[in-house]
């Protein structure tokens, strides 16, 4: 990355950074050199480890509990960084708010601003010294001293490397110090997101648009699936958009392999709840793609309406809200899914659905196919594939080409990935 080409050390804080990626003033202020009371010596080491390309033989590729990847063929490159000797050294502080002592001694400009801080994880906006290329820096936090938190984070990692593809989010390296127990991932840096340009109030999409997206996502999530990887937090927060027009499906944090059937139960506490699907909230533990559909159909027809349709405040409003616009899940359902929490939210009384009553301002085409991805039942809502050849796309006005959409203005709201609405009842420790 190049990162140690400074020559002076810069010791910055999370909180001496705004969205423009300015330095504050002030209690998180930024301090480049030494100050009074003694010389401290710091050693740093810098470990980049750059992921290259997958190629016919990544397959063979294994991640261990303790989170280093091996690849069969592939192989990567190591590049070890050691500076001696600092006169500038490294305060105290910087160490204590989390970060590694590298990244703390490398020049101010090198963190360009806060993105947004996860559930999991926070993201930085960082220029890459050798090249002057802005890319995306991704803390992962994880305990040493905690298999699963490590188990996860490899799981994420070796995800990332499995997938390639246009309107996925390139893993193009890894960051880790022997100083610090964190780890970062470098992703390609992208200008938006869509829950940014939703929520701000001078764009509005075309139905071209619209289309234009809904195929980029839904060609990102067939990939995805192929390649038997269910990612499990589609929201417009986790499609980044860049300045081409080029959508793409981010933030693997809480994905995991598919496959029905299999004897290790999944969690069912995935998904941000405006946009989980009704089995998970009724608990269930064996599941597939599908859940990832259903929240592709939530996005669909917030991307039409201009807001999201499910906001539900609690998972049992929620499942209320789905039960009254999708209608509820007929009588077999209920008898052969045998879901934990059936007999808690079965209603008394059947609920028809009002999904068309409610779309009645859009397309017929458009919501046959929100009718198909937002079916209460899972395997009535087809696949990324079935989706991308429905009639929505073939019909008049076609999506746009990517390069023709609006560049829109970059602003400090606009693209943050924080934690948005409808992420109050996420978990807080990660589970299968």
């Amino acid at each position: 990355m190049g990162c140690v080409s400074a020559k002076q050390a810069v010791s910055v804080t999370p909180a001496a950074l705004d969205h423009s990626g300015a330095l504050n003033g002030g209690s998180g202020r930024s301090r480049v050199g030494s100050y009074g009371g003694g010389g401290l010596v710091a050693e740093m080491e810098l470990n980049l480890k750059k992921v290259k390309k997958r190629g016919a033989t990544e397959s063979g590729s294994e991640v261990g509990e303790s989170g280093r990847t091996s690849s069969n063929g592939c192989g990567s490159e190591s590049v070890s960084f050691r500076l001696g000797n600092l006169s500038k050294y490294v305060e105290g502080e910087q160490v204590a708010a989390g970060w590694p002592a590298w990244l703390s001694a490398v020049a101010g400009e090198a963190i360009q601003g806060w993105i947004g801080q996860g559930t999991y994880s926070t993201v930085f906006r960082a220029r890459d010294f050798e090249t002057g290329r802005i890319v995306a820096l991704k803390k992962v936090r994880f305990d040493n001293f905690e298999p699963e938190s490590v188990r996860f984070m490899a799981r994420e990692i070796m995800i990332n490397r499995r997938l390639d593809h246009p309107n996925i989010i390139k893993l193009e390296g890894l960051i880790t110090s022997r100083s610090s127990c964190n780890i970062y991932l470098v992703f390609e840096y992208m200008e938006h997101d869509i829950s940014g340009l939703l929520s701000s109030p001078e764009i509005t999409f075309t139905e071209a648009q619209v289309k234009c997206y809904m195929k980029q996502l839904l060609s990102g999530l067939e990939h995805c699936h192929s390649r038997g990887v269910m990612h499990r937090d589609i929201k417009g927060a986790n499609l980044l958009v860049d300045n081409e027009g080029v959508l793409k499906v981010a933030d693997f944090g809480l994905a995991n392999f598919c496959s029905f059937g299999q004897r290790q139960p999944l969690t069912s506490r995935v998904v941000t709840l405006w946009y989980r699907p009704p089995e998970l909230l009724l608990g269930s533990t064996d599941y597939g793609a599908s859940v990832d559909l259903w929240s592709v159909g939530c996005l669909f027809a917030e991307l039409l309406t201009g807001k999201p349709i499910l906001q539900g405040r609690t998972e049992v409003e929620q499942l209320h809200k789905i039960f009254k616009l999708c209608g509820s899940p007929p009588e077999d359902y209920w008898k052969k899914s045998k879901l934990p929490h059936a007999t808690l939210f079965k209603p008394q009384h059947p609920y028809k659905s009002s999904l068309w009553q409610t779309f009645a301002d859009l397309p017929e085409v458009a919501v046959t196919l929100i009718e198909n991805l937002l079916s209460v039942e899972p395997f009535k809502r087809g696949t990324a594939t079935s989706a991308l050849t429905s009639e929505y796309f073939k019909t008049k006005p076609y999506a746009c080409d990517p390069s023709s959409l609006p560049k829109y203005p970059p602003r400090k709201d606009l693209g943050a990935r924080s934690r948005g609405p409808g992420e109050a009842n996420q978990p807080k420790t990660r589970m299968e």
